[in-house]
């Protein structure tokens, strides 16, 4: 087994943790929209604003049209804004996670997030400092393609100069570590939060399962 060079790293629940229904409900509030109809609009176009066909100007345009709502007097821009705003208002960082990526680079480990998100994560992860020590921030929405795809854990690879092998990605989705662990790429689930009666994270034989990332940490030696 080759020696671990690298750890490729969720965005959304792996080491940020995020309120959404402020933007689910603000956004809308500004053209007079219903909550419900705004969801399943979004969700329609959920894909194209993930990987990046779609900007969110677009994207929030075509909803208004779809509802019958002339975007005037600027309208789009301001929820474009307003989305940004409450992002940034309602997310946090885990508070293991700048210690994490520290230590991370004290041991030479490359770091990449990777994240299938749309375009208001990347100042998401300036404003938080994770950009400062992450080597590359690898996100759909810029790079065109979404987990558990191949193709985004090979740019992350790419971009880090790493080969599959001497790499491990985190997420808290199965599916994704599934994704990873296909394209070559080992894979540590985390799952966050109370036991619940779920006992302990056992994983299985190709995804460990981790509640914190201290426990990642321990597999990248010093």
């Amino acid at each position: 087994m080759a020696r671990l060079e690298a750890c490729l790293v969720d965005a959304y629940d792996t080491i940020v943790s995020c309120d959404f229904s402020p933007l689910r409900r603000g956004v809308p509030a500004l053209a007079g929209i219903p909550v419900g109809t705004w969801e399943d609009e979004y969700d329609r176009i959920g894909p194209q604003l993930t990987d990046g066909r779609m900007s969110k100007a677009e994207a929030f345009g075509h909803i208004l049209g779809k509802c019958g709502i002339q975007a005037a007097g600027g309208l789009v821009a301001e929820m474009v804004r307003q989305d940004q705003e409450l992002l940034l208002a309602n997310a946090r960082l885990y508070d293991d996670v700048l210690p994490f990526l520290r230590t991370l680079r004290s041991r030479g480990i490359k770091i990449a997030i990777v994240s299938n998100c749309t375009e208001n994560t990347r100042p998401l992860l300036v404003a938080t400092g994770v950009d400062t020590l992450a080597d590359a921030l690898v996100l759909s929405c810029e790079v065109g393609a979404a987990k558990p795809s191949a193709e985004i854990f090979l740019c992350a690879l790419d971009r880090l100069g790493v080969t599959a092998d001497a790499a491990v990605f985190v997420d808290d989705q199965a599916g994704y570590c599934a994704g990873s662990v296909a394209a070559g790429v080992r894979a540590v689930q985390i799952v966050r939060g109370e036991l619940d009666g779920r006992g302990p994270a056992t994983g299985t034989m190709e995804i460990a399962m981790v509640r914190s990332l201290p426990e990642v940490e321990a597999m990248f030696p010093e």
